[in-house]
């Protein structure tokens, strides 16, 4: 009974340790989703001043001028929406002067397999300027899984299939928007959760720990008896 009774302690208080840390989560992610709802309503800034601490960049708006590379656009596949299949088309973009391309995702076109679209079909003006949100290129080295159709956008995977250097963040093209569908679809800043799962986790570990302290004081009182 006695190390019956330890046990449960110190499942009690590691259950109740579980539940802070959850809660302390919960603050890191509201405190992350502030600072990023502010980046995203701060004024559009040129691409080229945007800070390189990737914190302080991802969904910071900005604005982007160049000449559009259509002949090397990447697909990234099955993304769906409205519950219809599609792509998401990634065009670089040349700036003048400068040897770096950026990419930009110009949204979502339809494709019925989820991996091929007409390109062509899709082109937009022979300079692009558009305005839309940071996001950094995810670290790894995911190859195409044909030609210029990609599973997942990585920085390493981007640089092995195009012939020149890109930039290690891209633009989410917002404005100017889609219209008549001579453009993509453009793409929504997704939605910010300030709580996320984080509240319900620390409620059950809390839980937990009071099952365990309410079952070890009925075993004891029942031993007394």
């Amino acid at each position: 009974m006695i190390v019956f009774s330890v046990i449960a302690l110190a499942l009690a208080a590691l259950f109740v340790r579980l539940g802070i840390w959850q809660l302390d989560r919960r603050q890191e992610r509201r405190a992350r989703n502030a600072m990023i709802a502010a980046q995203a309503a701060a004024p559009a800034v040129p691409f080229d001043s945007i800070p390189s601490d990737t914190a302080r960049a991802h969904y910071r708006r900005a604005t982007l001028r160049g000449a559009p590379d259509y002949e090397h656009e990447l697909v990234l596949a099955s993304r769906t929406r409205n519950g219809s299949p599609g792509v998401h088309v990634f065009t670089p973009v040349r700036i003048a002067g400068r040897d770096t391309a950026v990419l930009v995702n110009r949204g979502w076109v339809y494709s019925a397999d989820g991996a091929t679209a007409d390109l062509a079909r899709w082109r937009e003006d022979s300079t692009l300027a558009v305005e839309g949100y940071v996001e950094p290129l995810p670290a790894g080295d995911v190859k195409p899984i044909k030609g210029r159709i990609l599973r997942q956008v990585t920085l390493g995977g981007v640089r092995a299939t195009l012939p020149y250097p890109v930039a290690a963040r891209y633009l989410v093209a917002q404005i100017p928007g889609d219209s008549a569908n001579v453009r993509p679809a453009r793409l929504t800043l997704p939605d910010l959760d300030d709580e996320g799962p984080h509240l319900g986790y620390a409620l059950q570990w809390f839980a937990f720990a009071l099952i365990a302290l309410i079952g070890a004081g009925i075993s004891l009182r029942r031993r007394a008896v």
